[in-house]
């Protein structure tokens, strides 16, 4: 069985009193299927340096890698072969980009981003990885007044 290394952000903004995070909506896929932003780690990339391009690369907000959070495993069919992933995924902090606006060439593969409310990641987010890595974001994310 082929083996694949990713890396994946759940990338944080804290907006008007709450904390927000950036989802995807992978093209092809219908309105509604909200996704992290994550990607293969290239040769001699360090995860979390992948972490942070991916989520550049599918929301258009660049960030900064705060912590490891965990790691998904999933198997996967692609082309009749199946495929042994493994997510490393990180908590990522917003930094300067606009939420949507891509890098060239990323909406072959991202058809929409936005932010959405963290809180309601478990319900919002349609992977169940995603939604535990989320769910562990918000718990080691600081309740501050703005």
């Amino acid at each position: 069985m082929r083996r694949e290394l990713s890396a994946g952000a759940v990338l944080v903004r804290r907006m008007a009193g709450r904390w927000w995070l950036a989802a995807m909506r992978p093209q092809g896929k219908p309105p509604g299927t909200w996704a992290l932003p994550k990607g293969l780690v290239e040769a001699g990339e360090a995860d979390a340096a992948a972490a942070a391009r991916e989520a550049y690369e599918e929301t258009g907000v660049r960030g900064r890698v705060d912590r490891r959070l965990g790691v998904v495993r999933y198997v996967y069919t692609w082309e009749g072969e199946r495929v042994f992933k493994l997510v490393v995924f990180f908590l990522v902090r917003a930094g300067r980009g606009r939420i949507g606006e891509l890098p060239p060439g990323l909406e072959r593969e991202v058809a929409e981003a936005r932010w959405l409310p963290l809180d309601e990641a478990p319900r919002l987010l349609s992977y169940r990885g995603e939604r535990e890595m989320a769910a562990l974001a918000r718990q080691e994310l600081p309740d501050e007044p703005l």
